[in-house]
């Protein structure tokens, strides 16, 4: 079987822009209404809102990965890295270097991609990881790069990228292309087509030992970041993991062709269901910006300090919503001024109460 980078007219990628059109017309449109609707929010709630996304992005590129990151900890490493104050919080190395990661995604979004960019990320995300001979390079190894599934005894081969000694030619094709089809480069591609191509690209180029998957999504968010007036994430791995196995089966279809059409128009229904994510988020700071406006002096500092933790969730909030017990724990309330307070902030429309006795749960209400 020949893969595509064995093929003649290797890297020139078929495709049919018109089959985009409109998905890319819808996306420009969306991102439009991000962005408006994002300037609504107070300074303070949009970092809030970038910490939330990012650590939401760095647990869902690694599970995507098979790897389970703690939240927390993800969370006051982003805090950190952002120069902020942080939960005094122990995080591995694959937590802290995720985070560190992708803050240096946010912080250079904006910056033409390199070599020494993509090397700096390798370095971050598998700081402390003693296994690989090149961290913070691109492999060199002799044998065989192969994505391989089975037993060890009758392997299936999904995919063999090209050898070591080609990768730095490769990668210098492949970074011009990406920088010249910049929206500022010299022959610009709508954001769809160039996240989804330079994903697909880097895949089959495969670069590195180990973390080509999340250097490859965190170069589409990269992609579909530039050229807008705030950087903000679109959410793309939280869309791949919800789609995982279709994922992977896309990518090995797609290494055995250079036509991406298909690839193309199952990446850009994922980045518009990215993107919808993102902007649920962005309306969801906005619903706690009304709620607390709203409740503003009608709250003791129990029933704050309870709403912020439920905010701080996200938007799917605390799974199973929020019981008596929570609310105790994360206020030191007693029973029956717990019991109190929740049916005071049901009252007040700040909570909606779901279930009976000991399954009585609390949900945030929401315009």
């Amino acid at each position: 079987m020949a893969w595509n980078w064995e093929l003649r007219d290797w890297p020139d990628f078929i495709r049919d822009r018109q089959k985009l059109a409109t998905r890319e017309a819808r996306f420009l449109e969306q991102a439009g209404v991000l962005i408006g609707t994002s300037r609504h929010i107070s300074d303070e709630d949009r970092i809030e809102l970038s910490i939330s996304v990012m650590s939401l992005e760095a647990i869902d590129t690694s599970q995507i990965e098979g790897e389970t990151l703690d939240r927390a900890s993800v969370q006051s490493s982003i805090q950190r890295a952002l120069g902020l104050k942080a939960a005094r919080t122990s995080a591995r190395p694959a937590e802290s270097g995720i985070a560190d990661m992708l803050v240096d995604l946010l912080q250079t979004s904006g910056d033409p991609l390199s070599d020494a960019m993509l090397h700096r990320w390798h370095r971050k995300m598998l700081s402390g990881r003693t296994d690989l001979k090149s961290l913070g390079g691109y492999r060199e190894h002799e044998e065989p790069m192969q994505i391989i599934s089975g037993a060890s005894y009758a392997p299936k081969v999904h995919y063999e990228a090209p050898p070591s000694r080609d990768v730095p030619s490769h990668m210098a094709a492949f970074i011009a292309w990406f920088n010249q089809t910049a929206p500022t480069g010299e022959a610009p591609l709508l954001p769809i087509e160039r996240a989804g191509l330079a994903h697909l690209w880097f895949e089959c180029i495969h670069p590195y030992e180990d973390g080509n998957g999340r250097i490859g999504r965190a170069i589409s968010e990269k992609a579909l970041a530039q050229g807008r007036q705030r950087p903000v994430f679109t959410s793309l791995a939280g869309a791949l993991l919800r789609h995982r196995k279709d994922y992977y089966c896309e990518l090995e279809f797609a290494s055995a062709t250079l036509n991406a059409d298909r690839w193309l128009n199952w990446f850009a229904d994922i980045a518009l269901e990215a993107q919808g994510r993102s902007l649920r988020q962005v309306e969801f700071m906005l619903s706690k910006t009304r709620l607390f406006d709203r409740l503003a002096g009608q709250l003791n500092p129990r029933q704050e300090k309870a709403l912020l933790r439920m905010f701080a969730e996200g938007i799917d909030g605390f799974k199973g919503g929020l019981s008596a017990k929570n609310y105790m724990t994360i206020t030191g309330a007693p029973t029956a001024t717990a019991t109190r307070d929740l049916a005071d902030m049901v009252a007040k429309g700040a909570l909606v109460r779901e279930g009976e006795l000991k399954s009585t749960r609390y949900f945030l209400k929401l315009d």
